[in-house]
Formats: structure tokens, C-alpha cells, sequence
């Protein structure tokens, strides 16, 4: 029985913390503090720290996110408001943290001209850019579909030309610094899925702003 107590009484703290951190809420943490006091002893003050997400010292809460989580945040948020979430995807990795652009919402088949309609996403984008300081990298894709364009002899150079031109957007119209900006087209050789299927093609045509790690 005092072994079955003991498993309870760790059971309800453990549950108790798992609630707290997935409602931010100072009165609720404060609670569950209280809570936590009546049963390890002291509810005045405590810390819980992964990565510095969450503080708590005498009854104030501070919830710290890191630079990642409140890029995807930021950018999960704007998506949603302009109806583009399955045109955006975010990846991080060794590289830094990249925002690929399906190309359908840029641009129109073929072409390396802006579509009408892109400045509210652009803009959005931009915002959440100018917090950062780091180099941010734009790169062209394309999928392997020989192009047969006079503006455009190959892949390569619509590739490179969509990027160029997603780069003076932000620096042009949205005063990004382009000291921080570079510009690089893969063609159609860095696929994100296959290029075997349609719905794969048009995943790979992208436009990647990739934030590069310091």
C-alpha cells in the first residue's frame, strides 16, 4: 500500500506539470505550484527549465520561446490566415531553418514574374525576416521537366531568375538589408519528393528562404 501511494502521489505531480506546460496561464500555474506544494511541501516558488522555455520565480511567469519556435509560430500563423497552409512547409536542420514557397503561389507556370495577390504573404514574410539577424539565403527550384522557354533556355536560369527576383521583392519592397541576402538556383537537382508524380513536381517547384544557422 505505501508503495501504491507513492506511485500516486508521483503519478498526480507528473500530470500536473504535463497540464501546466500545455496551458501558458499564470493563475493556472500559480495553481498548480499550490498544488504541487501540498503535496512535495513548498508552493511559493519553483522552476521548470527545457531549454529556458519556462521560469517561474515568486509567482511570475515567463514563458521564453527560442528563435525557432516563435519563427514557426509566427509563420504557422500567418499561413493559416491567408488560406496557405498546404502551400508551406517549414524544415529545420543542420543548415538553419528553411520556408519552402510552393512556386504555384509565386509565380505563374513558366514564368519568373511575381503573381498579383503574393504581397500580403510576402509582406507577412518580411516581418518576421527583419526580426532576424542572420544570412537568410533565397534558392530557386524547379521539377525536371525540360523547359522549352525563349526567356528561358533551361531550368537553371528560371531557377536562379525566381529567386533573384523573390530576393528584390524583399529588398525592394519590404527594405530587407541585402547584406544579408544571397541568391542561388539548383534547378530541378534538389527535389523535395519525386518527380515521378504530379503532386511531387509541384512540391519541388519552390522558392526556399532558408535562415541560416550562426
Amino acid at each position: 500500500m505505501i508503495t501504491y501511494a507513492d506511485l500516486i502521489t508521483l503519478l498526480l505531480g507528473l500530470f500536473i506539470i504535463l497540464y501546466a506546460i500545455s496551458n501558458i496561464d499564470v493563475k493556472k500555474y500559480e495553481q498548480m505550484m499550490s498544488a504541487m506544494g501540498s503535496v512535495f511541501g513548498s508552493g511559493e516558488s519553483g522552476s521548470f527549465n527545457e531549454g529556458n522555455v519556462i521560469t517561474l520565480t515568486g509567482g511570475e511567469l515567463d514563458f521564453i520561446p527560442t528563435k525557432i519556435d516563435k519563427l514557426r509560430s509566427e509563420l504557422s500563423f500567418l499561413t493559416d490566415r491567408h488560406g496557405q497552409a498546404s502551400n508551406v512547409r517549414f524544415e529545420e536542420n543542420e543548415r538553419g531553418f528553411t520556408i519552402h514557397l510552393r512556386g504555384d503561389i509565386l509565380f505563374t507556370s513558366g514564368s519568373s514574374i511575381l503573381s498579383e495577390g503574393v504581397e500580403n504573404v510576402m509582406g507577412d514574410v518580411a516581418d518576421i525576416l527583419r526580426e532576424v539577424e542572420n544570412e537568410i539565403r533565397i534558392e530557386g527550384h524547379t521539377d525536371n521537366i525540360p523547359l522549352v522557354s525563349k526567356s528561358y533556355p533551361s531550368n537553371w536560369h528560371l531557377s536562379i531568375d525566381r529567386a533573384l527576383n523573390t530576393a528584390e521583392y524583399f529588398i525592394n519592397k519590404e527594405r530587407i538589408n541585402p547584406q544579408q541576402i544571397s541568391v542561388v538556383g539548383y534547378a530541378e537537382y534538389k527535389p523535395l519528393e519525386s518527380n515521378d508524380t504530379p503532386e511531387g513536381r509541384a512540391a519541388n517547384r519552390r522558392v526556399d528562404i532558408v535562415i541560416i544557422k550562426e
